[in-house]
C-alpha cells in the first residue's frame, strides 16, 4: 500500500496529531501507512531514518508554517528533496497549509496545496472540515498510485512468521496522550482570538464600504478589551456592535448588538474550552443559537459574530 510520509515542524505537532486522527480510517481500510519522526526508536539515528521515508515514502505531505518554513532540516533536508522526487514523479508531493505565511514563493508554491485554495487549516471556522480536505486529498493520491481499500482478511499476512521477528521496531501508532492548559496558556488564547476578531471586523468594514458604495461602516478600538463596528447605509445606522472580554462576570468573549453597551449585558459569548489535544472557542448559542456546540478557531468566532453584526443590512 502507498507509505505516507509527514514532513512537519515540531512546533506543529499538535495540528500533525489532529490530521494523523483524519487519516486514521484510510489506514484501517488499508489504503494507505504513515510515518513520521516520532516513531524513531531509542538507539535509531535520527536522521537516516528520516532521509529513508523521504527517499521512499509514496505520499509526501508538507506541513507548512512559518516554523516549517524558518526550520533549516524541514525546508533543506526534506522539502527540497521532495519536490526533486514529485518533479521526477518518484512521489506525490501534497502541500497542507497549517498556519498563514508566505509560501507561494517556495519551491512548493508551483504545487496544488489543500485545503481548498491554500486557506490555512488554523483560519477555517471548522477544522476538522479542513482536514478532511486534506485526507481526501490524501486518499486520491493513494488510488492513483493504485492503493485500494483491503479487506481484513486481505490485510492478514500469507505465513505465519511473526511480525515481531522480521520486524523488530514495529509498534502502535497509537501513542497521542491527552495534553493539558494552563490557565496561562487560556488567557494568551483568548487574547490572541480577540486581538483577531478585532483585525478581522476592522478589515471586513474596510471591504464592505469598498464594494458598496451606499455602505459605511466604522471601527473603534476602545482599548485593549474593547471594540465598536457600526454599518451605515445612506448615512443611517442599520446596526451595530459591542464587542468586549474580561469583564467580571466573563470568562470569554462578549458580543452585544448596541453601541457602547454596558459589560454587563450581551447577546452572545465564546468561552475558551479545550479537548484533549487543543484549545477552542465555543458558543453558548445564545439569541442565534449559530454554531453552538462547534470547535470554534479563531476565524470561526470572528465569523460567527461578523453574521451577527451583517444580517441587518442583508
Amino acid at each position: 500500500m502507498p507509505s505516507v510520509f509527514f514532513s512537519y515542524s515540531h512546533a506543529d505537532e499538535a495540528l500533525r496529531d489532529q490530521l494523523e486522527k483524519q487519516l486514521a480510517i484510510l489506514k484501517r481500510q488499508g489504503l494507505i501507512e504513515t510515518w513520521h519522526d516520532r516513531r524513531i526508536d531509542p538507539g535509531q539515528e535520527f536522521g537516516s531514518e528520516i532521509n529513508i521515508h523521504v527517499e521512499k515514502d509514496d505520499i509526501i505531505l508538507l506541513l507548512i508554517s512559518s516554523d516549517f518554513l524558518a526550520s533549516d532540516y524541514c525546508y533543506e533536508k526534506e522539502m527540497l528533496r521532495a519536490i526533486e522526487r514529485h518533479d521526477r514523479e518518484e512521489a506525490i508531493v501534497i502541500p497542507v497549509i497549517l498556519r498563514d505565511c508566505l509560501w507561494h514563493d517556495t519551491p512548493f508554491g508551483k504545487i496544488l496545496g489543500v485545503p481548498t485554495d491554500g486557506k490555512p487549516v488554523t483560519q477555517w471556522p471548522d477544522r476538522d472540515q479542513a482536514f478532511r480536505e486534506v485526507a481526501q486529498a490524501v486518499q486520491k493520491a493513494a488510488k492513483r498510485l493504485g492503493g485500494s481499500p483491503q479487506s481484513p482478511a486481505s490485510c492478514e499476512p500469507t505465513n505465519q512468521v511473526s511480525p515481531l521477528m522480521t520486524e523488530p521496531g514495529m509498534r502502535s501508532s497509537n501513542l497521542r496522550v491527552s495534553k493539558s492548559f494552563t490557565d496561562r496558556d487560556r488567557d494568551a488564547f483568548l487574547h490572541e482570538a480577540f486581538d483577531y476578531m478585532a483585525k478581522y471586523f476592522e478589515n471586513s468594514l474596510n471591504e464592505l464600504a469598498s464594494r458598496n458604495p451606499e455602505i459605511e461602516g466604522t471601527f473603534r478600538r476602545i482599548d485593549a478589551n474593547r471594540f465598536t463596528a457600526v454599518c451605515y447605509r445612506g448615512g443611517k445606522k442599520v446596526s451595530a456592535c459591542t464587542i468586549f472580554m474580561g469583564s467580571e462576570h466573563l470568562g470569554g468573549i462578549a458580543y452585544s448588538g448596541s453601541e457602547n453597551a454596558a459589560t454587563n449585558g450581551y447577546n452572545e459569548q465564546l468561552t475558551v474550552e479545550a479537548d484533549d489535544q487543543a484549545l477552542f472557542l465555543k458558543s453558548l448559542g445564545m439569541g442565534f443559537g449559530r454554531q453552538e456546540g462547534s470547535k470554534l478557531t479563531f476565524e470561526g468566532g470572528a465569523s460567527l459574530y461578523w453574521d451577527m453584526l451583517i444580517e441587518q443590512l442583508q
